[in-house]
């Protein structure tokens, strides 16, 4: 192969940067590329499109690890079953909803202690109209006086 895109070239139109770039070779998640007679590595065009898709998938949640088996379970879809991308979609989509819910609730308690005028966050965990979840201490400290 005489003609390619040089790591440079590569990098800059993925949006990475070359130690990005060098990274995933080694990680697996790109193709060795081929070499120049000078050296350099020379890659086509789907090294182009396979960063951008690692870097949307990593966007949309996904690990380095598991791009790796996602990659590596559409070059095998055929000759063996393997989970693909609709099971993992499936499965990150149900984490993206628990954190969802988790930072709604964590949401809701802050908003609770800022309307409460919550300002000292040992005074209010001492206090049993704390609407921080402090449910344990408050109830073991029921005499501390006035709420917040």
């Amino acid at each position: 192969m005489s003609t390619g895109l040089r790591s440079g070239q590569v990098a800059e139109a993925a949006g990475v940067n070359i130690q990005t770039l060098r990274y995933y070779e080694r990680r697996g998640l790109l193709a060795e590329p081929e070499r120049s007679n000078g050296g350099h590595r020379l890659y086509d065009e789907d090294a182009v499109t396979a960063l951008r898709v690692i870097k949307a998938a990593q966007r949309l949640g996904f690990t380095l690890d598991e791009v790796a088996e996602l990659l590596e379970a559409g070059r095998h879809r055929h000759t063996r079953p393997v989970a693909g991308l609709q099971e993992r979609a499936a499965a990150k989509l149900a984490e993206v909803d628990a954190k969802i819910a988790d930072l709604t609730t964590i949401r809701t308690a802050l908003t609770a202690a800022v309307e409460a005028g919550c300002d000292d966050l040992t005074v209010c965990a001492s206090s049993s109209c704390c609407p921080i979840p402090f449910t344990d201490l408050a109830e073991e400290n029921r005499h501390a006086g006035p709420c917040c």
